[in-house]
């Protein structure tokens, strides 16, 4: 196992200490959904504001791609916790996935074309 992947397990079990302490706990997974949307609009009206047309207005409350990232990242983690989802088996699943199937999708620095 890599160290980013422990890392990630690490953060997981971080963010269900956190949710832990209060009686609430996880919301329910429609609810947790809502908010991860929410966190990709706050997201995407960031990279629109950095990368777009769209300036902010000038009394707008500063924020940044980072701090938007993070939030995304925070609430999957809580919505992975809730289901039971070890985000590190995903990654490393997926890492398999795109490994084997998108190897060659893209032109490769290395040069290197399809077996």
């Amino acid at each position: 196992m890599t160290e980013k992947s422990e890392s990630l397990r690490a953060m997981q079990k971080e963010v269900d200490t956190y949710i832990q302490q209060f009686k609430a706990g996880y919301f329910s997974p429609l609810s947790q959904m809502a908010r991860l949307t929410e966190e990709v609009g706050e997201l995407a009206r960031e990279i629109n504001h950095y990368y777009g047309e769209k300036l902010k207005k000038t009394d707008e409350q500063l924020k940044t791609v980072e701090e938007e990232l993070g939030d995304v990242l925070f609430v999957t983690m809580i919505m992975a916790n809730s289901l039971d989802i070890d985000l590190t088996e995903v990654f490393n699943r997926n890492m398999d996935k795109f490994n084997k199937r998108d190897n060659y999708r893209f032109e490769r620095k290395d040069g290197k074309t399809h077996d």
